[in-house]
């Protein structure tokens, strides 16, 4: 059998389950997950890899209608993995609205990439409601396999796997075969704390952060890293910090928490919040964060 690899790039509206699906096909946690949507910001790279191929799975932020600069450049991310991939792996959820409904799965089809379909949360519904909604993708998607699944019980992700599998082009391996993501420790400790900010926080709070890393120093057994918290407004500081200081001992304890678990040693801490005005629309904070 010939070497297969080939950039799988997972696209579909926000919160139906894409980075949970990408870490269960990769076995790592590397895209943060919360039930909040617009979770995902960056685009992330996942690699799978054993003897006769290579999976170089791309997670991607939810299909959206852009409000700020910062949601722009974030459809730029979703642009760009339509237009680079070997496989498209759309999913979808068994709570979306028809196919007729949805804009971005017409400019997949019209791509003329390879796709597969993964209907995701299926233990929402019933069977016969799950056969309605995989009828209308095959329709939609006349040829390309339309697979149930529940990523969140890793259900019938092998399925999946083997369809992504069958459909890679023949070739040498991209990236070396033991390298799993594209990103490196900064982004990671910047993203758990962001993860755990966006599930301590309510309304624009979390929306309006951003997570600079300052300084990341590997001595041996500890990690010490600086973090700062960037917000859009002074109100929005006071929230992040809290009476005493309650909200951001509690965020930056939690973060420590799963760094020591995804590092693999001690983490030391240290979180900061400043004020950067209006960051999300501003092309030069924007291009500082990685977004441009």
């Amino acid at each position: 059998m010939k070497h297969r690899s080939g950039f799988v790039n997972i696209l579909g509206n926000p919160n139906t389950g894409k980075s949970t699906i990408m870490n269960s096909l990769v076995g790592e946690k590397l895209s943060i997950i919360t039930s909040k949507a617009q979770t995902t910001r960056h685009r992330i790279m996942g690699i799978v890899n054993s003897e006769d191929f290579q999976i170089v799975y791309s997670d991607t932020p939810g299909i959206l209608k852009p409000a700020y600069k910062l949601q722009e450049s974030m459809m730029n991310f979703v642009k760009t993995a339509l237009a680079d991939a070997d496989v498209i792996m759309y999913v979808t959820d068994v709570t979306e609205k028809a196919v007729s409904k949805t804009e971005y799965p017409e400019k997949i089809r019209s791509s003329g990439i390879p796709v597969i379909v993964a209907v995701n949360k299926i233990d929402l519904t019933n069977q016969q409601e799950l056969e309605k909604i995989v009828e209308e993708w095959q329709d939609f998607f006349p040829g390309s396999p339309v697979i149930p699944v529940s990523a969140l019980n890793k259900f019938n992700l092998g399925t999946l796997l083997n369809a992504v599998i069958s459909r890679l082009p023949e070739g040498e391996a991209y990236f070396p075969k033991d390298q799993l993501t594209d990103k490196h420790e900064r982004f990671f400790a910047s993203e758990i704390i962001r993860e755990k900010i966006l599930g301590n926080y309510r309304k624009e709070v979390p929306y309006s952060v951003e997570i600079e890393i300052e300084s990341f120093r590997d001595e041996g057994r500890i990690l010490k890293i600086r973090a700062v918290i960037h917000v859009a407004r002074e109100s929005q500081k006071a929230i992040l910090i809290g009476h005493r200081g309650s909200m951001l001992k509690k965020t930056g304890t939690e973060a420590r928490h799963d760094m020591e678990d995804f590092f693999g040693r001690k983490v030391y801490l240290e979180l900061y919040v400043r004020v950067s005005r209006d960051w999300r629309d501003k092309p030069a904070m924007l291009r500082k964060f990685g977004y441009l």
